[in-house]
Parts: structure tokens; sequence; C-alpha cells
């Protein structure tokens, strides 16, 4: 077959799966999430480029809060978790961040965005961020349904409130020395999460 020929078809046979893809989002019911913004492109909410999904809300109030303007539970908008989860697919970007604003406090709107990228895109990797001790995520999750399946999806998780007499630049991915990231992919099997503090840990 002509060279020519094959790359015509490759590309009509690629238009042809995006259609159908699109339609069969199209066909769910939208779904919405309270967000502050996406980033489609940021190469600062982790390794590597990422598609990082900021939620809106965020009850820790810290002081200093390097995104004031996601604490307030009333602000942000109404976006479709179906339509964010299309753009994922079509941006074919691996690396997904939750942050925020606080996740967990849309832990269920998050698990089923990150289910619905996971379907097109496999091996997905998502980092997530929260205000919360490791420790306190895992004993909320033994009777929060939502907080334990966001858990699961998560590969990374960097937890703690920034705290603002603990600023530093020099921790990876963190704005405060106190907070940790932990790889927790081996959840909910263990609980025994690694310590990551260099970046070819990840």
């Amino acid at each position: 077959m002509d060279t020519a020929v094959s790359v015509y078809n490759q590309i009509n046979i690629n238009q042809a799966n995006i259609l159908v893809r699109n339609q069969r989002m199209s066909m769910n019911r939208s779904e919405p999430i309270r967000l502050a913004g996406i980033i489609e492109d940021s190469v600062v909410d982790g390794p590597g480029v990422r598609f990082a999904v900021f939620v809106q809300g965020c009850p820790h109030d810290c002081e200093g809060c390097h995104n004031p303007y996601t604490q307030d539970f009333n602000g942000g908008f109404d976006a479709d978790i179906y339509k964010i989860a299309d753009k994922i697919i079509s941006s074919n970007i691996k690396r997904l961040t939750f942050t925020g604003g606080e996740p967990f406090c849309k832990a269920r709107e998050l698990v089923k965005l990150a289910k619905l990228a996971e379907t097109e895109i496999r091996g997905t990797e998502i980092i997530t961020y929260s205000g919360y001790l490791y420790e306190e995520l895992l004993e909320i999750a033994e009777t929060d349904k939502d907080i334990k399946e966001l858990l699961t999806v998560t590969n990374y998780l960097i937890d703690g409130k920034f705290d603002i007499t603990k600023k530093t630049s020099g921790k990876l991915f963190r704005g405060s020395s106190n907070q940790r990231i932990f790889d927790i992919t081996c959840y909910p099997n263990s609980t025994k999460a690694r310590l990551i503090e260099r970046l070819e840990d990840f």
C-alpha cells in the first residue's frame, strides 16, 4: 500500500475513534464538580507534564495559602466531569494532579473523573494534594467509601497543611517543610506507604 494512502487511512481511523469516544461521552448524563480551574500542561504540580485539576473549597484555612481563591466552597464554577475527562483523554497526558482547594472534599467526583480517564488512557498516574495527614485520611477511609476510593486511585499523596512558619522553596513540590510525599500505590492492600524525598524516587 502506498505510504501516503496508509497515513491518510490511519488519520481517518484516529478521527473516527475520537468521534465515537466523544459520542459515548455525550450520551452520559452530565455530572457537576465545583472547580477553581484546570491547567492542561502544568509542570509544577508533580513530575513531568501534568493535567492539573483544582477543586473549589477547602476547610483548612491555612495562613499564607498559595491558592486562597480556592478556599470558598461557594466560589469557583461548576464544570462537567465528563467534559473534563474528555479533555484529559484528548490531551493524552497520563499524569494527573488533583489539588485545590481540598480534593478529599470532592472525593466521589474525582474518583469518577479518574476512572473515566483510565478507561481510555491506561496507566494513568495520579498525584493528590491534601491538607489532611495521611494518617487522618486512613482513619476517615475506614467509614467513608469515597475517601477510601480516592486513596485507592491515587498513586502519590502530598499531605499536610501549608505552614507559613515552615515555608520553604527547597522541598520537592511542597510549600512548607512539614508536608510529605507518599507513594501509596500499595493501598488498600497495605497502609505502609513509601516516603519520597527525591525526584528520582518517583
